[in-house]
């Protein structure tokens, strides 16, 4: 696989990682246990906020590695 293809496939799957990232960290950020603690809304949205680049890293070092020789 060309490096080309593998950064148009990890940008896909990063948009889908963003997307899916945001909508389950809206859904959880309205439970009723996070709603009714300012600490605890602090740190879910810190560690919601930075959490999705531990899963995109692989994807980012996936779609930079070098086209192998022929």
């Amino acid at each position: 696989m060309t490096i080309r293809t593998r950064k148009l496939l990890g940008t896909i799957g990063l948009l889908v990682l963003v997307v899916i990232w945001s909508l389950t960290g809206m859904a959880i950020a309205q439970t009723p246990l996070l709603a009714s603690s300012r600490l605890a809304q602090a740190i879910f949205y810190v560690v919601a906020g930075l959490g999705w680049v531990l899963p995109a890293m692989p994807l980012i070092s996936w779609m930079s590695r070098p086209d192998p020789q022929p």
